[in-house]
């Protein structure tokens, strides 16, 4: 009778919001689809603007990025780096996916490029360097074309712009002769480059003359751009002012006063409006005939919110504010002058997201479409979770839906009540903060501040259990003074004050443990929360009176994580016999790498679970796995939930501890950090499923998310199901495909088998084959064949690489041995006559043979290495062989001379070398 197949639990990872700008240099093409960025200040991602996914990276040359210019169609990128080095790179688009191929280095300048742009065209580059000097360039020819100098400083800011009407000359010579009137079309093509001096030259590419010095900035210019509607030129500059200059004069037309220091401006609208931006972290407009301002919004004025750039994307009416925090804001400009008209913000804002989210401390899920996180910064980020966007004005995935701000120091810790509406955080300001959601919302408001901690609140928990109130009854806060409070909440009024309320004075304050506290977690079903803490131990307190109803000791080392089981949650079968009893559990994770399962009856650790490298910084209880079982063998599984850790070894693994006493505990481990993970959330309740869950489980089809200090957030979801469909199918195919092997060999089908045999990976049946036709009688030898029978010469002279490679393998193992050593040295013979010696050497250099290589014995072996090894062993056994049978062959020798001896003494004549005698006693030799 078959046996069940056992159900293997797997997760993958299903989405992931990676880092992928961290400060410096980023641009974009014309049509706003695609982003160029600097990862780590080495690398460059091209990056899919609208979902923030990397499509590309090309790693860096060891210095950092000076410069990044994309071309027009990103068709070309242009990379410049301290080494002095300049790459362009060629993009090629297929299938939602960009590769770069590296056309040429060059050494553009004697100094680091530190500006570049290119033309509408996407021909032309201008390159700026340290030095002064500023540099035209063919991209496509890789040559440089022009090279201007004049400049006292660095070059700051460059425009390549095209202009008809734009004064060309300043001698009156040339302007009284007619040339600039009857000047070319190429004449029409300029150049503007400011220093950090303050000056603007304006050269023709043309004439290689230049025309203009405009000079009426007295710091450095950060940005310089064109207007071919209005025949203007915009100058921005950190003296806090704005020019507008009239290209058929070379004057200043106007000047405008920013009262800050501006770091990027530039036209939109046919030029009718000018946008400039820079350290009061606000996107604020001109009126390009009026020179009035449209948004007078006043910034806040923080250092890590300023403006270092905007791109502006005419294709989709939208800026994009890049600010020093690494956050992307996209303001759209569609409607302008109708919502100038009614009144309404000339810029609203459409998107937001972070380039890189840093060190991510903690997680919280608020509902399946939103994400709290908390990343080494005073604000605490709300993500959009959504798997798909419900409509077009739905946030994207991973986009910046709000931001609670309040605190004045890092936020360390953050919980959620039952129903999703209140939100409390823990920081270094040693106060906690509740904020409120409104329904169905993504806003959210601080209700009330907590404050009378001495030291940094590092852990925070409302109750598990709903409660009849709008607000839950109390929060508890543990910190590192070693204290944990009590706060009521309960007498709060529900209307939202205009200021929060501050609450001074807890309920109760209990001196908790010797040392900080790591983590509180309260109990779903009974009125107890429990406490961790770096005193390796954990207490179970009374949330009525703050009485102590049990420590819990056996960690090694500081305890940083603790979480009661769900309600619902079996008991455990102990190996002595008798149960965990009906209060539930408690699992802890420790700096000694150990998980422990305790019981709420008899407070006793009942399991320990061992396997990370590194102090399990985060536990979980996670819904158990989707088998696709019956319904039956669903619901006999539904109640019992797996456990996830995470540790500061990069891995996550889940744990059963329902597992039998014999069995492995460890469910499977998740690699997909490659720093430390600080912490675990999971969108959907471990009780019962209910229409609603499965209603927020289509919503977030992932079960488990995670966030490491690699800046990373990954969403596993859980593919048990699938695995085990496709486990089932491969097996019922596998025994298909053996039966029909087993029926080719008794058919002495030999070309079916031996092919079959190589694809199920059998080699004791491809073996079985091979020894029937080596052995085959003379009689049924075909003449001319090297293993004897034709179709299988046939077959072995025709096939791949990767088959190739797999026979040779079986080969060497078959070689290793005496009694197969003959099939072996059979098959190697024909192999070697049937195929030429270029195909091993491109073998050796073949990416899918070498892949396959390191899958099989071969691991650990690079390039070329794989099939030198496996022939070395061919060559080192096949002598071993051949020096056998000569060591046979003398002593046949001798064997021979003996025998031959004892004949004579006998008496006896032996037939031998076609002569023969009579005798009583014959011997045939």
């Amino acid at each position: 009778m078959a046996s069940k197949l056992s159900t293997r639990t797997t997760f993958k990872e299903f989405r992931a919001i990676e880092p992928f700008y961290t400060g410096g240099e980023i641009t974009t093409d014309e049509t706003g689809t695609f982003l160029a960025s600097t990862l780590d200040d080495e690398d460059c991602l091209i990056v899919d603007q609208r979902s923030a996914k990397p499509l590309c990276r090309i790693e860096g040359d060891g210095e950092a990025i000076t410069s990044l210019a994309l071309t027009r169609g990103a068709q070309h990128v242009v990379v410049c780096s301290r080494s002095l080095s300049m790459r362009i790179f060629q993009l090629a688009h297929s299938d939602g996916a960009v590769t770069a191929e590296l056309l040429r280095t060059l050494k553009p300048h004697a100094t680091p490029v530190v500006a570049s742009t290119v033309d509408s065209t996407g021909t032309l580059l201008a390159t700026g360097g340290a030095d002064g000097i500023v540099k035209i360039w063919d991209i496509r020819g890789g040559y440089c074309s022009h090279t201007f100098h004049g400049h006292g400083g660095v070059i700051t800011a460059l425009e390549i712009f095209d202009s008809k009407s734009a004064r060309q000359d300043t001698s009156a010579k040339k302007r009284k002769s007619g040339q600039v009137n009857g000047s070319s079309q190429t004449n029409s093509i300029f150049l503007a480059s400011s220093a950090e001096d303050g000056r603007i030259k304006v050269h023709n590419l043309g004439t290689r003359q230049q025309v203009a010095a405009l000079d009426s900035h007295v710091s450095v210019v950060r940005a310089c751009k064109f207007s071919p509607d209005q025949d203007l030129l915009v100058s921005a500059s950190r003296d806090r002012t704005i020019v507008l200059w009239d290209v058929k004069t070379w004057t200043a037309k106007r000047v405008l006063t920013a009262t800050e220091e501006i770091e990027a401006a530039g036209f939109m609208s046919g030029g009718g409006y000018l946008y400039a931006g820079g350290e009061q972290g606000r996107v604020r407009l001109w009126s390009t005939s009026s020179g009035q301002e449209l948004q007078t919004a006043p910034g806040r004025g923080l250092e890590n919110e300023s403006i270092t750039t905007i791109l502006s994307i005419p294709g989709q009416y939208s800026l994009l504010a890049v600010r020093n925090n690494q956050v992307l804001e996209l303001l759209s400009y569609q409607s302008l002058e109708q919502r100038i008209h009614d009144g309404e913000a000339a810029l609203v804002s459409t998107r937001t997201f972070s380039g890189n989210h840093d060190e991510v401390i903690d997680i919280a899920c608020i509902d399946a479409s939103l994400l709290a996180i908390a990343d080494n910064t005073e604000t605490v980020k709300i993500l959009s979770t959504a798997a798909d966007r419900e409509s077009n004005d739905s946030p994207d995935f991973g986009s910046n839906v709000s931001s609670l701000e309040g605190h004045t120091d890092v936020v360390i810790c953050m919980d959620v009540d039952a129903q999703g509406q209140w939100f409390a955080t823990g920081s270094k300001d040693n106060t906690a903060r509740i904020w409120h959601r409104e329904a169905k919302q993504t806003k959210f408001s601080c209700f009330a501040t907590l404050a009378g901690h001495t030291a940094s609140i590092g852990a925070i928990g409302f109750p598990k259990i709903a409660s009849k109130y709008h607000i839950p009854p109390f929060l508890v806060t543990g910190s590192e003074d070693k204290t944990v409070k009590k706060w009521d909440l309960s007498k709060l009024q529900p209307k939202l004050p205009t200021t929060p309320h501050a609450i001074a004075k807890a309920v109760f304050t209990r001196v908790a443990h010797e040392k900080d506290i790591n983590a509180i977690d309260l109990s779903p079903t009974e009125p107890l929360f429990a406490s961790a803490s770096q005193d390796r131990t954990i207490k179970i307190w009374s949330t009525d009176d703050g009485s102590t109803t049990a420590i819990l000791k056996g960690h090694k080392r500081g305890v940083w994580s603790v979480r009661f089981s769900p309600a619902g949650t079996p008991a455990l079968s102990l190996s002595e016999g008798g149960s965990s009893g009906n209060r539930g559990l408690l699992v802890s994770g420790s700096g000694d790498n150990t998980v422990k399962v305790w019981s709420l009856n008899t407070y006793t650790c009942l399991l320990t679970f061992e396997g990370h490298q590194n102090s399990v910084l985060k536990v979980l209880w996670l819904p158990p796995p989707s088998t696709g079982d019956s319904d039956d063998s669903r619901q006999s599984h539904q109640n019992k939930p797996m456990i996830a850790s995470a540790s500061s070894d990069t891995l996550i693994k889940l744990w059963s501890p329902y597992a039998s006493a014999d069995a492995d505990h460890l469910l499977t481990t998740l690699d997909g950090h490659t720093d430390r993970v600080w912490s675990l959330a999971a969108p959907l309740s471990v009780t019962n499923r209910t229409p609603e869950s499965e209603k927020a489980r289509k919503a977030a089809p992932y079960s488990l998310i995670s966030g490491a200090a690699d800046a990373k957030i990954a969403f596993w979801t859980d593919t048990t199901a699938t695995t085990a469909i496709e486990t089932t199918k491969a097996l019922t195919e596998r025994v298909e495909q053996d039966q029909m092997l087993q029926n080719h060999i008794l058919a002495r089908h030999y070309k079916e088998g031996i092919t079959l045999s190589l694809a199920l990976n059998h080699p004791g049946r491809l073996l079985r084959i091979f020894e029937d036709v080596v052995n085959l009688p003379e009689t049924e030898r075909e003449p001319g064949t090297y293993m004897g029978v034709q179709v299988v010469d046939d077959v072995i002279g025709g096939l791949n690489q990767e088959q190739l490679y797999k026979l040779l393998e079986r080969i060497r193992d078959w070689n290793t041995n005496a009694r197969t050593a003959t099939v072996a040295q059979k098959v190697l013979n024909c192999l070697l006559r049937k195929y030429p010696q270029g195909l091993w050497t491109d073998m050796a250099r073949d990416r899918e043979v070498l892949k396959l290589a390191r899958s099989s014995r071969a691991k650990g072996t690079a390039g070329g290495n794989a099939m030198k090894d496996l022939f070395r062993a061919l060559e080192a056994y096949t002598e071993r062989h051949y020096k056998r049978i000569e060591e046979l062959i003398d002593e046949s020798y001798l064997l021979e001379y003996t025998l031959r001896e004892m004949d004579e003494i006998g008496g006896t004549t032996v037939t031998q070398n076609g002569t023969s005698s009579t005798s009583k006693d014959m011997i045939m030799i």
